[in-house]
């Protein structure tokens, strides 16, 4: 079987891209952080991979906005390549900065098959504040990166990941199954104190695909939930499975995610 290549997105102010290559590579691919500037230039080639992956940091500084600067480097120099990109069988995942880069670019929700027209925003966090901290989440089935992951458990790190969509296309969205995952009360909420939803997210939207399942965007972080000492409770956990009798975990879920990505061309 032929390894798949994965095209990890880098730029200024990106600082996500090592963690997200080293998700990719345990999981299988081979990955590849590549600077926008070569993919301009010509130099890397995106028709040589089959994963494109917007990692998350904050590009361009979010000097214009979470993702706007990024967006519009893209949308000015390599839309046609990213567009003909998603027609084919390939993936697209993007992360934090990168589900913001991927809605203000139209490639999701893309209602309709309505790709390249904003029809969501992320806005500022309910309360101003950037947070920092792990959430729990319901997961769809509709993409294959979420696939045998019903619940789980993921660390966020943003200032701008309130989502809101008008009422009929948030109908849309809900109709047609396009919330990937939800925010819900969960091990972590409860072992923080914290709610369920941090940011004020209508219906609790964590994650949005488009409607063929193969772009899925997310706020929370999954590079950074690959092993099990990444929990912030594993100490405890560790010595109630040995208790027990139970074998320690190696993997956090967030690992499932880029395995997933991986199985899609296996």
């Amino acid at each position: 079987m032929t390894t798949p290549k994965a095209l990890v997105l880098t730029g200024y102010g990106i600082n996500c891209s090592r963690e997200t290559q080293f998700a990719f590579t345990q999981a299988g691919a081979q990955a590849d952080i590549v600077h926008i500037n070569d993919l301009i230039d010509g130099q890397r080639r995106l028709e040589n991979y089959q994963i494109l992956t917007f990692s998350g940091g904050f590009s361009y500084g979010d000097d214009t906005g979470s993702g706007n600067g990024l967006a519009n480097r893209i949308r000015n120099n390599l839309w046609e390549k990213v567009a003909e990109f998603v027609e084919k069988d390939h993936l697209v995942l993007g992360i934090c900065n990168g589900f913001q880069a991927l809605v203000r670019l139209g490639l999701l929700p893309a209602v309709n098959k309505n790709y390249g027209t904003q029809q969501v925003s992320l806005l500022h966090n309910d309360g101003a504040q950037y947070l920092d901290r792990w959430v729990d989440l319901e997961c769809s089935q509709i993409s294959p990166w979420l696939k045998g992951v019903d619940r789980m458990s993921l660390p966020i790190a943003h200032g701008e990941g309130k989502l809101y969509a008008p009422p009929e296309v948030l109908e849309q969205l809900q109709q047609r199954d396009l919330i990937a995952a939800r925010y819900v009360s969960g091990t972590m909420c409860v072992y923080q104190h914290l709610p369920a939803n941090p940011n004020g997210s209508l219906d609790d939207i964590a994650a949005l695909s488009d409607e063929s399942g193969r772009i899925l965007g997310m706020m929370p972080h999954p590079e950074r939930a690959i092993a099990f000492t990444h929990l912030p409770h594993w100490s405890l956990i560790k010595e109630i499975v040995k208790r027990i009798g139970a074998s320690v975990p190696k993997t956090c879920l967030g690992l499932q995610i880029f395995e997933n990505g991986v199985k899609y061309f296996k």
